[in-house]
């Protein structure tokens, strides 16, 4: 999974809000992930403003372009304080306390985990959602899609072909264990820092 690193820690910058930091890393993000080249050219060429404007058209009125991963599988139900719960756990079992303004599942900062850990685990249970999101933002006709290209090319097996596949592997999704989870206190960890945070 290590070999996959940088493209997950770039794609995590991509996948957030463009602020000026993202425009400042742009260079850099270039020369280290070149299977982002579409989107970071795409990205280059626009004034800072129009980039901004279009991630918020993009990922902030859609809720089929969430980018928040337990949305896919438990959309706005109670299961998905759960899933939540899950994801701050394999945080912490990985030394980290997440204290971001995000929720915890919000893509840029599971990349993010799975660049500084190499644990690859989160992405791979939320594979259907990102490959909903993936035809769902191809179909918007948006840049960001290759940026998840990107990413699921990463993941084990072939992308689905189609919505309907996607969905197939969205609702099945590998087994979770949902009980037994215990209550999250500040331990003192190292906290994963929330990338692109807007404030």
């Amino acid at each position: 999974m290590r070999e996959h690193a940088v493209l997950y820690q770039a794609a995590a910058y991509c996948l957030s809000y463009p602020d000026d930091d993202f425009h400042v890393r742009l260079p850099l993000l270039r020369r280290a992930a070149p299977e982002l080249g579409e989107f970071l050219d795409h990205a280059a060429g626009q004034p800072p403003q129009d980039l901004a404007a279009h991630y918020v058209q993009v990922f902030d009125f859609k809720n089929r372009h969430s980018l928040y991963l337990s949305w896919w599988r438990d959309g706005d139900t109670r299961r998905r304080g759960m899933s939540l719960v899950r994801f701050k756990e394999v945080y912490r079992e990985h030394g980290l306390e997440f204290t971001g303004e995000e929720l915890p599942d919000f893509l840029p900062v599971a990349l993010e985990f799975a660049a500084r850990t190499g644990h690859r685990g989160l992405l791979d249970e939320h594979r259907g959602g990102l490959e909903l999101l993936r035809i769902a933002l191809t179909d918007f006709g948006t840049p960001y899609a290759t940026v998840l290209e990107a990413v699921c090319a990463t993941l084990p097996g072939p992308s689905p072909k189609d919505r309907a596949e996607a969905l197939a592997l969205a609702r099945s999704g590998p087994p979770r264990e949902e009980v037994g989870l215990e209550p999250f206190g500040a331990i003192g960890l190292e906290p994963i820092a929330v990338i692109g945070d807007r404030s």
